[in-house]
């Protein structure tokens, strides 16, 4: 019945969009509008937004603050940590509501929240007064459900007009943050708050300096009006430069030292599902990476390949559910330019067929499949075939899902997480049958 009346209205239809307000407001009544008791700081963007705010997350806690976030990857309250499994980056009111409530009556000084596309034209956010909001970046994603890449930007910025707009609370100035180096700076620069910043590597208000890029990290010099202090960062790329800088200026935004935001970024640790390394005694590079979009994609696949000397392996697949069917085979031919070894998968196919999906990747992908490139829709049999002929100085990189906990399949969850799965191969037990003498072994084995 569900999926009928959704075929009837669809999702952008007036009367579904005024039914998500509804919802919206009755659930911001019943919690009691928390946000207002709370500096409430939303980023958004196309990329980088979870890195970015579980950054910002680490150095609020170390500057003594008590923190709530919500994030695609995670939850949190204070020092209460969980995962996020709804499937939703930014979850639906009466959740959202309902864990706001919770980060205020806990006493949360600040409240992160992720903020995507859909989240706003859903009015999931409707009812929390946020005082500052954070553009990470914009590529085409979504474009599909938003009908254009100028209705997805617009759609971002009533973030911004949110903020500017919003009521004042008493002592909190409304704060909007954006990336200079971003294609559509100037479109987010057009709206109005008591205060405006920008970061980036060019000209900003905060920015990098004298970046010295390495397997283990990044070290740059961070800039900010009339200071400056070397930063020394375990994340690997650029993009996390950018994420970093993202993370600072809200710190900076909110008068908090250099001395705590020296030490939140550098005492970061891997996060989880995004350039997550995975360790199971093998002697080759194992990543688990989000990238789930052609930019993102290329970024990671850009990065490792300076990194490895080996080959590298690639697993990956493209999100179901009609969405941005247009950059399958762009993501598929980005696989072709950057990776040695290609398989495509199984990614949250959702409702659509999976070999559909596969299908409109390939056709990014001009090789012959058999020799380097394979096409299995079973996303465990996909890392498994990586895992086997990886060797010493080789890099499987298994992007798409990165810490996610299911999958959609047939329109059913499915219990998944790319990590586990790859330490059950890496260690899975192997019972061997010798001769007449039915002698067993059994063993721990690594795939090599």
């Amino acid at each position: 019945m569900l999926n009928k009346i959704k075929k009837l209205i669809p999702d952008r239809h007036p009367v579904r969009l005024l039914y998500h307000k509804i919802m919206a407001f009755v659930a911001a009544v019943v919690y009691r509008f928390p946000a207002g008791k709370m500096v409430v700081i939303g980023v958004t963007g196309t990329n980088g937004k979870t890195t970015t705010l579980n950054l910002l997350n680490n150095i609020l806690t170390k500057a003594g603050n008590k923190v709530g976030m919500a994030t695609t990857i995670n939850f949190q309250i204070g020092e209460h940590n969980w995962i996020n499994d709804t499937k939703q980056t930014t979850i639906s009111p009466f959740h959202l509501q309902k864990l706001l409530r919770k980060m205020s009556n806990e006493g949360c000084k600040y409240a992160l929240i992720e903020v995507t596309s859909h989240a706003i034209t859903q009015s999931r956010i409707y009812g929390i007064n946020f005082d500052l909001a954070l553009v990470t970046n914009i590529s085409a994603d979504h474009v599909e459900y938003h009908g254009s890449l100028n209705n997805y930007v617009a759609t971002k910025g009533k973030l911004f007009k949110k903020v500017s707009k919003g009521k004042r609370k008493f002592g909190v100035p409304k704060i909007l943050i954006m990336n200079s180096d971003d294609q559509f700076y100037s479109f987010f620069n057009q709206f109005v708050a008591d205060r405006k910043m920008t970061y980036g590597l060019k000209a900003a208000t905060i920015y990098a300096s004298n970046l010295e890029k390495n397997p283990e990290g990044t070290e740059f010099m961070l800039n900010v009006p009339n200071n400056s202090i070397p930063i020394k960062l375990t994340l690997p790329g650029e993009f996390n430069v950018y994420n970093s800088l993202a993370a600072a200026s809200i710190c900076i935004a909110l008068q908090i030292s250099l001395e705590d935001i020296k030490s939140g970024l550098e005492e970061s640790a891997t996060i989880a599902g995004r350039l997550e390394h995975v360790d199971g005694g093998q002697n080759y590079n194992i990543i688990v990476d989000y990238a789930h979009a052609p930019e993102s994609l290329e970024n990671l696949l850009k990065l490792y390949r300076r990194l490895t000397t080996g080959r590298i392996f690639l697993v990956f697949g493209a999100t179901g559910g009609g969405r941005d069917k247009a950059k399958r085979p762009r993501m598929g031919q980005i696989a072709n330019e950057h990776a040695d070894y290609i398989i495509v998968t199984d990614d949250d196919p959702y409702e659509e067929d999976e070999w559909e999906i596969i299908e409109q990747i390939s056709e990014g992908i001009p090789r012959k499949e058999g020799s380097d490139f394979w096409k299995i829709p079973d996303r465990k049999e996909a890392i498994r075939l990586a895992l086997t002929m990886a060797h010493e100085e080789d890099c499987v990189i298994v992007a798409g899902k990165g810490a996610e906990e299911v999958m959609m399949l047939r329109g059913k969850k499915v219990v998944w997480n790319d990590k586990k799965a790859i330490l059950e191969l890496l260690k899975r037990e192997i019972k061997v049958d010798i001769g007449h003498d039915k002698w067993e072994e059994r063993e721990n084995v690594f795939l090599t």
